[in-house]
């Protein structure tokens, strides 16, 4: 794969000592390379990307802060983001950080309840909104939002007033000039952001994060991952999300590259054949959904098609470990071999993300490790990470020179690590969150009395690297006593192009049961396999049907111990999405709704046995502070 930004690849990293704040670091960074492209974003009204330097992304910061400064916010005070990934994401963030006030992001698809809940619990004197309808939606609720006192809105259309909350369009509040940006004098130390986690076990915590804290994990990445100012990104996950905000958007600023804002997702596709970037950051489940796709168009082609593939898969991989020295060196026949299979095959798929991808980093969740491989033995520059919000969030990483697949790397400089309880992970960093905003006695349960942050992930640490494998929270405890962790199965399952979402199921009872969301496609042909009609919902309940998934589930699984057997398995078609409540915005699932939504079927696959109510008692606990 050709990177054509090699010949110009400069190292000009700011350390977070340099910066200070967040806006520190961007005041060196418009300093530093004034004329760089910064980033691109597309102009739907022009129908083409505009390109905004560092110096003239200052002067739209400026407009925005000058604009902010009308509101009479004092330093310490909230306000909030309501915004897809955009460049008014970044100048409202950029004004509001340089007056001294602590930002809040939301999620754009969140319901109008939880956002509500979240401006509530923050108080929030400030939203910045997208859209006319996602305030029109969040207005409802206005009575229950004493402190805010003010909607901005990207869009022209009018907004409907609520009672002490003023409305106004960005256009008609923004200042045509702003001079320079003026940076607060503030305390490295000092409060910059509450991120509220996604909630996949009970209510939204907002955790408390610190300049300091962001600055140190981005210098912390840079330091085992270099970024040089000749990267270009191309941003897709919400900026709402630590992940996202830490690794594409504070860490290229502190490197001097570049990013491009993605239209949408249905046009991402386009987008990163527009954009080529040389850096892409996603979920493990944008790379499982293009595994699964390959590997059902390759059902589809000729016997010496899939031959080839495979012998290209096989050359790749062994290519890939003789790099990274664990194994001799390829036979001279597989070292000639391997650049004509690449440019045959590999890039055909490559070619897909834009042709020069120099690096792409998994995190969010585990990625499954055959689709990690299947990515390195094409080629693909694929590392992956790990971390939680509360750690602003990157605990270890992969590198590109020592690359476990099926870890998550080694922690990052300055990270301490060690294995709690139940082999739990616990965690010290400079990247520590201050608490939970709000919930002084769920931030001291946080913590053990050592100062220790417990993560709620059981791992493995083997030659330093951390092998993620599970949630403590997760874990399923059957009747029988076993302890299963469901991840493992779950990535293996979703592996399968039947397979679009998979819960696995069985606390307190005799067996492990699955909740099966099938690809749709896949699903008629199985149907038809099995002599059912594709078209009748009810075909989903018929035996033939099921016993064939689970005969299929028993080869998927067949290198697992006896105990995570899958004996039952409910057939849905239905959507599990963010916006339906099913998956967090890093596409995890919500156990606890998914659960409940889909209780009357789960009693079904346990018939004759007392389903318990979730969570069990029998889970893993962990020692009480004093």
């Amino acid at each position: 794969m050709k990177d054509d930004t090699a010949h110009n690849r400069i190292l000009d990293t700011i350390s977070a000592t340099e910066a200070g704040t967040l806006p520190g670091l961007l005041k060196c960074r418009i300093e530093r390379t004034p004329n760089l492209p910064a980033y691109q974003q597309y102009d739907r009204q022009q129908n083409r990307w505009l390109s905004y330097s560092w110096q003239e992304i200052g002067k739209q910061i400026a407009r925005w802060q000058h604009g902010l400064k009308k509101e009479s916010l004092a330093p310490g005070e909230r306000v909030a983001l309501l915004l897809a990934n955009s460049i008014e994401w970044v100048c409202f963030e950029q004004a509001a950080l340089a007056l001294g006030l602590v930002v809040v992001p939301l999620y754009t698809w969140d319901s109008s309840e939880n956002i509500a809940y979240l401006l509530k619990d923050s108080g929030s004197r400030l939203l910045l909104t997208g859209t006319t309808e996602q305030w029109l939606k969040i207005a409802p609720h206005a009575a229950s939002l004493p402190e805010l006192n003010k909607v901005l809105c990207l869009e022209e259309k009018s907004l409907a007033n609520a009672p002490d909350i003023s409305t106004a369009s960005i256009n008609a509040w923004l200042p045509n000039v702003g001079g320079k940006i003026s940076i607060h004098t503030g305390d490295p130390e000092s409060l910059a952001t509450i991120v509220y986690t996604s909630g996949t076990t009970g209510p939204p915590k907002g955790v408390m994060l610190s300049h300091k804290n962001i600055l140190w994990n981005a210098e912390a990445i840079l330091k085992v991952i270099p970024c040089y100012t000749s990267d270009i990104l191309l941003s897709f996950l919400p900026l709402s999300h630590t992940f996202e905000r830490t690794v594409g958007y504070y860490t290229p600023m502190m490197a001097g590259s570049s990013v491009a804002y993605t239209r949408s997702m249905e046009e991402m596709g386009e987008d990163l054949r527009s954009i080529r970037p040389t850096i892409i950051i996603s979920v493990p489940r944008i790379f499982e959904k293009v595994y699964a796709k390959v590997r059902k168009q390759l059902q589809q082609k000729s016997g010496f098609a899939r031959w080839l593939f495979q012998l290209t898969l096989d050359n790749g991989w062994r290519h890939f470990e003789a790099s990274q020295g664990r194994d001799l060196a390829s036979p001279l026949r597989e070292q000639l071999l391997w650049p004509l299979l690449q440019r045959i095959v590999a890039a055909k798929i490559l070619n897909r993300l834009g042709g020069r991808i120099r690096l792409a980093v998994s995190g969010g969740a585990p990625l499954q490790e055959d689709v990690s491989r299947f990515f390195l033995s094409l080629g693909l520059p694929l590392v992956q990470g790990y971390g939680l919000t509360e750690v602003a969030p990157v605990v270890s990483a992969n590198t590109l020179e020592h690359n476990i697949p099926a870890s998550v790397g080694p922690p990052l400089p300055d990270v301490q690590c060690r294995i709690g309880h139940h082999n739990e992970l616990l965690v010290k960093s400079p990247g520590l969150m201050a608490g939970y905003w709000n919930l002084p006695d769920k931030s001291k349960e946080a913590f053990d009395s050592e100062g220790w942050l417990y993560t709620g992930d059981v791992v493995e640490i083997k030659n330093g690297d951390i092998h993620i494998r599970g949630r403590l929270k997760e874990i399923i405890v059957t009747s029988t006593g076993e302890k299963v962790p469901p991840m493992d199965l779950e990535l293996t399952i979703g592996g399968d192009p039947l397979v679009d979402h998979v819960m696995v199921l069985g606390e307190g009872m005799p067996y492990l049961a699955a909740l099966l969301v099938l690809h749709r496609s896949s699903w008629e042909e199985l149907a038809r396999e099995c002599g059912v009609d594709p078209g009748d919902v009810s075909s989903l309940q018929a035996p033939a049907a099921k016993q064939a998934v689970i005969e299929r589930l028993e080869g998927l699984l067949h290198e697992f111990p006896g105990n995570a057997r899958i004996r039952a398995v409910a057939l849905l078609l239905d959507d599990w999405s963010i916006a339906n409540g099913q998956l967090t915005p890093t596409l995890k699932l919500k156990r606890g709704e998914i659960e409940s939504r889909y209780a009357e079927i789960i009693k079904e696959l346990y018939q004759g046995h007392e389903v318990p109510v979730w969570p069990s008692t029998s889970k893993p606990e962990r020692p009480k502070l004093d």
